[in-house]
């Protein structure tokens, strides 16, 4: 046993008998196994030191996300965090007088002291997208059966727990409120991908022409740390702008055609040329340049490129001049080419694929690869990487066939 220090942000609406009813700081000293969790160690408070401490859990196994909490300013579940652990992050620095901070979740209301309001910022934005599955036939007698190769890209995104850990870390709902979200979004593409869904451009069309959606996400990679389950939501917010870009969806928030400039651009020059990749964004090409439009949008441009200047990221004339960024020496843009024409022959994605506990066969392991660990344990869940293509896998289920667990190739949902 180890004693350790929590000191937990509280908040009680109410005017409480310290006559404080802002947030404040109480530390609550436990004793606990190293091994156990930070979640143990607020119910041991709560127990022993004071009941109104509002703390929300269930499960204490990491499957019902209620316990969502910031630890060390990280999102993350109560449950799944180790008092131990903890507090050696608290004391990195400073060794073993620092205690463990535990604070309510970011981003959303909060009820009291740990217990957060999901509703305005989670659940009303998992609503926004339609969460349940579009189909224009009539019900199956029992169950629609797919091919189990068809939902192996949408495994990753059904592990989600709802727990908000993404919410609460992501800076862009910390910069715009209204940005659907993480977990949203996430949510989204789980529909998205599933091949029984018949709404799917307009899914995507809702999501890339509404400005605080899928192009309003800046690629922080907070909801990537902070997920516990390994949903990685952003992965999942840049297949939803491929897709949208697949369907040739030109949105009003000029996403589709600054992701198309950016990788113009970079083939032909092999680094940014920001100042093209300004006005090709808003009015791409030539023609493009001279309608009345595109003048339009270049005019309102012109506050953007300021800011460029005075804050130093323009510091040359060739960054200011479009088209005067020079290209790579020495033949290098030939190998930026080559490296494009393979990405066009081989299109893939990397998703997790949830296998089972099964090991696979040794016979179907490639040879020369006996050595390599594919397998990754996320969230209790013996689980394989495996590669996707963007209209669903071109490997998928084979190691599963191979482990017996593809079901005769299909599965149910």
């Amino acid at each position: 046993m180890a004693e350790y220090t929590l000191r937990v942000r509280r908040h009680k609406p109410e005017t409480d008998d310290r006559g404080a009813a802002g947030p404040y700081w109480e530390d609550f000293e436990v004793e606990l196994d190293p091994t156990l969790s930070v979640l143990d160690g607020l119910l041991q408070a709560k127990d022993r030191q004071d009941g109104s401490l509002g703390v929300r859990c269930s499960c204490r196994a990491a499957i019902c996300g209620s316990c969502g909490v910031k630890v060390n300013g990280q999102s993350t579940l109560a449950c799944l965090t180790q008092i131990g652990e903890a507090d050696e992050r608290a004391n990195r620095m400073d060794k073993g007088s620092e205690p463990i901070i535990v604070e309510p979740m970011g981003n959303m209301p909060v009820i009291k002291d740990l217990v957060t309001d999901m509703e305005s910022t989670h659940w009303e934005k998992i609503r926004r997208v339609t969460p349940w599955l579009l189909d224009d036939g009539d019900p199956p007698e029992r169950e629609r059966v797919v091919e189990h190769e068809a939902m192996v890209d949408i495994t990753q995104t059904i592990s989600c727990i709802q727990c908000g850990a993404c919410v609460s870390a992501c800076l862009s709902m910390e910069a715009d409120p209204g940005f659907i979200g993480p977990a949203a979004l996430a949510k989204a593409y789980r529909f998205v991908g599933d091949p029984r869904d018949v709404e799917t451009n307009e899914r995507l069309y809702d999501l890339a022409q509404d400005p605080q959606g899928i192009y309003d996400c800046t690629h922080c990679f907070q909801c990537v740390d902070a997920c516990p389950k390994g949903v990685a939501p952003m992965d999942q917010i840049m297949r939803l702008r491929r897709a949208a870009g697949h369907h040739e969806i030109d949105d009003v928030n000029n996403g589709h055609r600054h992701e198309a400039a950016f990788v113009r651009i970079i083939e032909k020059k092999g680094t940014l040329d920001e100042s093209l990749l300004l006005q090709d964004s808003y009015a791409p090409g030539i023609k493009g340049k001279l309608k009345p439009a595109g003048v339009k949008a270049l005019l309102e441009s012109l506050p953007t490129a300021i800011r460029g200047i005075r804050t130093g990221k323009m510091r040359s004339l060739a960054k200011l001049i479009p088209g005067v960024h020079h290209k790579l020496p020495n033949g290098a843009q030939d190998h930026v080419k080559r490296l494009y024409e393979h990405a066009e022959d081989h299109r893939t994605q990397l998703n997790l694929y949830i296998t089972g506990e099964e090991e696979p066969d040794p016979e179907s392991v490639p040879e020369g690869a006996e050595g390599a660990d594919e397998t990754a344990v996320v969230g209790g869940g013996r689980q394989h990487m495996d590669k996707l293509t963007e209209g669903g896998s071109e490997t998928a289920g084979k190691d599963a066939e191979a482990a017996g667990e593809a079901d005769e190739g299909r599965d149910t949902v």
